[in-house]
């Protein structure tokens, strides 16, 4: 199977490297030559355009920053849906609106080639790992299509609905991400202005009814938790704009539904504030930092 791979970032890098190691033929392609270069010193097939990379492919798998790239990829001029062969399979595992998903869906049906929306979460050590959970949105048959690849890069697969149901279900994820990061902070912070230690209150949130992910995975106080960012001066892991990001796909969504998201709404305000004070690189847990210094 010949796979093209287009967009080779945090998140793409470590994904397409994953498929090579399971020994596909894979061909990459990424507007930063060093991304590039990376993946052929891993045995992938470098391409000097994305056209190039996608020229004869079976499966062609993208990871961009915005459903605007992902329309331009595949619809835009000389978009790849002008030079898919006709039954390829595309995978997109960006995370976008889902009208982008649909629009992109559409176009490529016109030609005869496939599409699932296919975004991730599990960050970029999922990404390294192997491990990601892939939320799906296509036919039934077209996911039995896509999973065996997504069964190299991902442990978790899930076949959310038709195409657009991928991304609603990311957004629905990473929304309630979000305010679990924002309530956790909120309360160590509570805890540790009252004198408590933080490793001592997760380790009771842990066992108690308010145990969640961020407190088993990514606790966001630092000093708590090895090998997380808030460890390692928030530098890594899923940038504050992408969540900033995400947020504003959720509460487009919710508008469009007539959907009441008061709580999402709260924290796409708090992750709009975090950034504009200069923090829109850092990981998406460094919000701990906004309810103040740990010292007093």
């Amino acid at each position: 199977m010949r796979i093209a791979f287009i967009g080779l970032g945090n998140m793409g890098g470590p994904m397409a490297a994953n498929l090579v190691k399971a020994g596909f033929h894979v061909r990459v392609f990424d507007l930063m030559p060093e991304h590039v270069k990376a993946l052929t010193e891993k045995g992938a097939e470098a391409a000097d355009s994305a056209v190039e990379a996608a020229s004869g492919a079976d499966v062609v798998v993208s990871m961009l920053p915005a459903g605007k790239h992902v329309r331009n990829l595949y619809l835009g001029e000389n978009g790849l849906v002008e030079h898919l062969k006709f039954g390829a399979l595309v995978i997109d595992s960006s995370t976008i609106d889902a009208q982008s998903a649909r629009a992109v869906a559409t176009g490529l049906a016109e030609k005869g080639i496939e599409f699932v929306d296919a975004p991730v979460s599990g960050g970029v050590a999922g990404a390294q790992a192997g491990t990601l959970t892939f939320i799906v949105g296509g036919s039934p048959a077209q996911f039995a299509k896509a999973k065996p690849v997504l069964e190299t890069m991902g442990k978790n697969i899930f076949h959310a609905g038709e195409h657009g149901a991928g991304q609603i279900a990311k957004i629905c994820n990473n929304m309630l991400l979000s305010v679990l990061m924002v309530g956790t902070s909120e309360a160590l912070k509570l805890g540790l202005d009252n004198g408590l230690d933080a490793s001592v209150l997760s380790d009771i949130m842990l066992q108690s009814s308010g145990c969640n992910w961020t407190l088993q995975k990514y606790n966001p106080c630092p000093g708590v938790m090895d090998n997380v960012p808030s460890s390692n001066g928030y530098q890594g892991g899923f940038m504050v704009d992408l969540m900033r990001k995400d947020l504003g796909l959720a509460m487009d969504t919710a508008l469009q539904s007539h959907s009441t998201t008061p709580m999402g709404a709260l924290a796409q305000s708090l992750y709009a504030m975090h950034s504009l004070h200069g923090n829109g690189t850092k990981d998406f847990s460094s919000i701990f930092a906004m309810f103040g210094q740990q010292d007093k």
